[in-house]
């Protein structure tokens, strides 16, 4: 393969055309409100008067706070000061896919900025022992003056196995977390380090982007969906400091917010069970509760996405039930004068508030008074969709061509159907059973392959590089 690069580009055509979709939805939101009013004598108005008023608050204050994110940029002296920190990079592994591992360890050795160490723990794989991607990692890392260890230890599940790497790495003063099948753009690890030149920052987020983001069109949208949300939800947050959940492929922290932590991060437990998910919120919450959590979207990451749809949907219950007890956790241990207290509180209102609306308008509304929504408002959504879904052509990938990532926006009215049914019914169990704290992926072996991987896997012989001997 050749090497995977992207890049951000902030264009005022897109900034443009943000403006006007979102115009055009705010026309066509009053529209349909004006045709109610008139229809039903103001009824239906001065029922939902008050929610909606809240809803477009709170999606002006998002609007306004994404566009505030920048990138952190150094001056010589900071970048002299980056460059003395001690980076190591963690690599728990379970069940991956060979051709993936390789991928993301070749990544690791192509930054303009190499790691100091990379420690990499196979968490007791079914699958097999790496043993050819092992003897090749290491004479890489060898020739490339990083310092590695590679264990195999009995399953304890993510957690612990990250654990087995921090304890090998006393001297890190920068911890990397990432997932066995992330793969970095070249200039990851200098950019996810950008932001530690300011004292009160102990974690960054990278952005996250799908490796094989034209296997399918469940890739396809839930890669769409994923970089939306990165870049307008979280990049929000990061204008002020208050990032809630950082992204397993690319997060960074200072050592010491894993360390201190690391009894409490191996043993949570929430209604008496051990929780074997939702790490990187709960390292984000650790970091939260001595400073800034920020995103750096120069920062970016490429993974592989589930291709089918038990896949998609196992993984997507973990995050909402990881998604509820952290949520009961922030409410329990962040304080009132932490911007990432009011942004957690506000989402569970927007939350509530949109499910109210939803129900009310599709339901109540027709059974009750008899009034059916008008299609304009059935537009709305769509056009705010796209508006935010040009975020995602920002993202410049050496892998694909504009007008491949075009045809993926276009298919923005699949993601919010998709959002609107299936992941709001998955929302809402998963926040029922919440107690179901067990991983469930990759239980019986990887489920993601790399194309045209596994004679490269099985022989040690990668795309651009020679294996000893």
């Amino acid at each position: 393969m050749p090497v995977l690069a992207a890049h951000q580009h902030r264009s005022l055509t897109v900034l443009s055309g943000i403006v006007v979709m979102l115009a055009a939805a705010a026309w066509a939101g009053h529209h349909a409100l004006t045709a109610f009013a008139v229809a039903h004598d103001g009824a239906l108005a001065s029922r939902l008067t008050v929610v909606w008023i809240a809803l477009f608050l709170i999606f002006l204050l998002q609007t306004f706070m994404y566009h505030l994110e920048r990138p952190r940029k150094l001056t010589p002296r900071l970048a002299r000061q980056l460059d003395a920190l001690h980076v190591a990079i963690l690599v728990p592994v379970y069940n991956e896919d060979p051709g993936y591992l390789r991928l993301g360890l070749e990544s690791f050795l192509r930054q303009s900025r190499l790691p100091d160490a990379v420690h990499i723990v196979d968490d007791g794989s079914t699958n097999g022992d790496y043993a050819e991607v092992r003897v090749w990692w290491e004479w890489a890392a060898r020739e490339a003056g990083v310092a590695t260890t590679w264990q195999r230890v009995p399953n304890g599940g993510k957690r612990h196995a990250q654990a087995h790497a921090v304890r090998v790495s006393p001297e890190a003063d920068i911890y990397i977390t990432c997932d066995s099948d992330s793969c970095f753009a070249p200039n990851a690890i200098d950019e996810a380090l950008s932001p530690f030149s300011r004292p009160r920052v102990q974690s960054v987020a990278g952005i996250v982007i799908a490796t094989n983001n034209r296997a399918n069109w469940l890739v396809r949208i839930t890669d769409l969906w994923f970089v939306v949300c990165q870049l307008v939800d979280r990049s929000g947050q990061s204008a002020v400091g208050a990032v809630m959940v950082n992204s397993g492929p690319l997060a960074a922290y200072r050592a010491g917010i894993i360390r201190d932590n690391l009894d409490g991060y191996l043993n949570e437990t929430f209604m008496g069970r051990p929780v074997n998910f939702s790490d990187d919120s709960m390292l984000t919450l650790y970091a939260q509760e001595r400073g800034l959590t920020v995103q750096q979207p120069s920062a970016i990451c490429f993974t592989a996405m589930p291709e089918k749809w038990s896949h998609f949907n196992r993984m997507y219950l973990r995050w909402m039930r990881g998604s509820t007890i952290r949520s009961v956790w922030r409410m329990r241990y962040l304080s009132p004068a932490r911007p990432a207290f009011w942004l957690h509180t506000m989402r569970w209102i927007q939350m509530v508030l949109t499910q109210m609306v939803t129900v009310w308008m599709l339901i109540v509304e027709p059974i009750a008074y008899r009034n059916m929504p008008p299609v304009t408002m059935l537009i709305v959504p769509f056009l705010i969709g796209w508006a935010q879904g040009l975020r995602y052509l920002s993202i410049i990938r050496s892998d694909e061509r504009i007008r491949s990532r075009l045809v993926t926006w276009l298919a923005m009215p699949g993601a919010i159907v998709l959002a609107w049914t299936v992941l709001r019914w998955l929302r809402w169990y998963g926040i029922a059973t919440c107690a179901k704290t067990g991983w469930g992926t990759r239980q019986n072996g990887a489920e993601v392959f790399l194309a045209g991987s596994g004679a490269a896997a099985a022989s040690g012989i990668g795309p651009t590089t020679v294996a000893p001997g």
